[in-house]
């Protein structure tokens, strides 16, 4: 994948064959490799850490996933059965500062209902490998709120600049969005019909990763996925990912130009589906076919009265 390298570096380096695991009561096998000797952690606290999970298929590791050098996860510390045969069930013999390297059978999973079916990824007999680095604890919400807006304002700016330099030395000169989505601009559009938040638009789209532009993940303008009717929606509204919501009103009915979205205004951490990882930087062709008065909002179903006294239904 992407980057692995990087990822692998800043990751705890480990293998199934070189790890002496120790194992729980569920059989979760792991191995805590201590830090500085940090704050403790608890039951009903909160923690920030990094984690990489790797899958071995016929001998070859793949990342699924890595927040190193991204952005961190957070979590609620619970130790309970819903912990078992997992990174949770040891936290209370950590500190703050500590990794713990973890191996996973997909039997197991398969068996406790984690993966409902097997697959390429999860096959029959593989193995998932694991890291975890606690990086802070939080003893109460408020406390984990704060860091994590913090994380998140740091972590827009340094995607924003990251993709405002790619653009730069690709030599795109393009508008930038109020939370950083970057719109070019080919063809304005009609502006005494633009798509404000508000307006309904129809819209042709071709969407792909900034870092594989061949790769198209998604699109109506042929028929390679298989749909071809105009994607309808109403801008700033929340029906499509908040980097379409701030770039299409720089657009007017007829107008075509390329949305360049940073992760955190796409599908962030999760992705989406198989084609679009986490934390990916999204490419988008777009066309504006019609932008048109939004459609009134469908009328809440009226509560009946309550019935008078004495009355019974």
């Amino acid at each position: 994948m992407k980057k692995l390298a990087l990822i692998l570096a800043a990751a705890t380096a480990f293998t199934a064959c070189s790890v002496n695991y120790e194992k729980t009561k569920s059989g979760f096998q792991y191995k805590i490799i201590k830090g500085k000797g940090g704050d403790s952690l608890k039951p009903g606290q909160f923690m920030k850490f990094d984690l990489i999970y790797k899958v071995n298929v016929n001998g070859k590791d793949s990342v699924l996933n890595s927040t190193y050098g991204k952005f961190p996860a957070y979590s609620g510390i619970d130790t309970g059965a819903r912990a078992n045969y997992s990174f949770m069930e040891v936290l209370p013999k950590c500190t703050v500062g500590d990794s713990i390297v973890f191996n996973l059978s997909v039997d197991t999973l398969k068996k406790l209902g984690a993966i409902p079916e097997y697959n390429k990824t999860f096959p029959r007999g593989g193995q998932i490998h694991g890291s975890v680095k606690i990086l802070k604890v939080f003893k109460d919400e408020a406390a984990i709120k704060a860091d994590y807006e913090a994380e998140m304002e740091a972590t827009k700016k340094k995607e924003v600049d990251a993709l405002e330099q790619y653009l730069a030395k690709k030599g795109v000169k393009a508008q930038k969005t109020k939370n950083g989505a970057f719109v070019e601009i080919e063809v304005a559009g009609d502006q005494a019909l633009k798509a404000d938040s508000g307006k309904q638009v129809t819209m042709m789209y071709k969407g792909y990763l900034q870092e594989d532009n061949k790769k198209v993940f998604d699109t109506n303008m042929d028929s390679s996925k298989h749909h071809t009717d105009p994607l309808v929606f109403v801008v700033g509204t929340g029906q499509v990912i908040p980097g379409w919501d701030e770039a299409v009103p720089y657009f007017g009915k007829g107008g075509k130009g390329k949305i360049y979205v940073p992760s955190l205004l796409g599908y962030g951490p999760r992705g989406a589906g198989a084609d679009i990882p986490p934390y990916a930087n999204l490419v988008f062709d777009v066309e504006i076919k019609d932008v048109t008065v939004a459609p009134p909002p469908a009328p809440q179903a009226a509560m009946p009265p309550p019935p008078a006294p004495g009355q019974h239904h």
